[in-house]
């Protein structure tokens, strides 16, 4: 996927960015492919874009995409995002608690979109995460690197990802094991991927948080690093 610039800050993540990897989107793209998108809270570009709309966020993503000459926008770890405002889901009425600093990559491209194992596998669980701002149907994958363990979680999926999907089943590094869902599916988001590294997925079985408040945000850096020490953009 081109250069690599992002630089580990711990023995996990130096493990993380030795492996061969295959690309989450298929080898179709190329690094100039992708273009990256700032949904900052901060971003003055947003403030004449209704965020609450799925429609009208997907024409600035897709605006911007074009307008990059890129194929996919991709971005968000660490963002803290103004779009979750509108759920419920991310515990709003409460500041302390409320939810908003983003824990994994975006990739936005094209509904049915392949997605593919970065790594060899196994099938941890899976889960139609319904509602609205949800993550709609997910994947999450454990992979085992000589006694080190950790799972990718595969967000905003569509109904059909999880057809036949059985636990445990082993999975093969570049195997396709989804494809992305629409707004109608995916927790009403313009299409794309959520994708998160995870060292331990605690008792969580085909979820795991995908946005943090700040209070909690230090424990979730440390268990959901950089996924781009895996999917390789910069």
């Amino acid at each position: 996927m081109g250069n690599f610039l992002f630089m580990p800050t711990s023995p996990f993540d130096s493990v993380l960015q030795s492996l061969d990897t295959f690309p989450v989107l298929g080898e179709a793209y190329a690094n100039d492919d992708y273009v990256p998108l700032d949904l900052c809270v901060n971003n003055p570009d947003l403030q004449a874009v209704n965020v609450s709309s799925s429609e009208d966020l997907e024409t600035y993503i897709w605006n911007h995409i074009k307008t990059s000459k890129a194929k996919i926008a991709y971005g968000g770890y660490i963002e803290k995002r103004g779009i979750y405002n509108r759920s419920s889901h991310f515990n709003q009425q409460n500041k302390e608690t409320e939810r908003n600093i983003h824990l994994g990559i975006d990739l936005w491209i094209e509904v049915n979109t392949p997605i593919y194992t970065p790594l060899d596998a196994e099938l941890h669980s899976f889960k139609d995460n319904f509602g609205f701002g949800n993550y709609g149907p997910t994947l999450i994958l454990k992979h085992s690197i000589d006694a080190l363990e950790f799972y990718t979680l595969y967000g905003h999926l569509s109904k059909s990802s999880l057809n036949e999907k059985r636990v445990g089943e082993k999975i093969e590094k570049g195997q396709q094991i989804a494809t992305l869902g629409t707004a109608k599916v995916n927790g009403d988001y313009p299409p794309h991927l959520h994708f998160q590294v995870i060292k331990d997925i605690e008792d969580y079985i085909g979820d795991y948080p995908g946005v943090s408040n700040q209070k909690d945000l230090e424990f979730y850096k440390t268990n959901c690093p950089n996924p781009n020490l895996l999917l390789r953009l910069e």
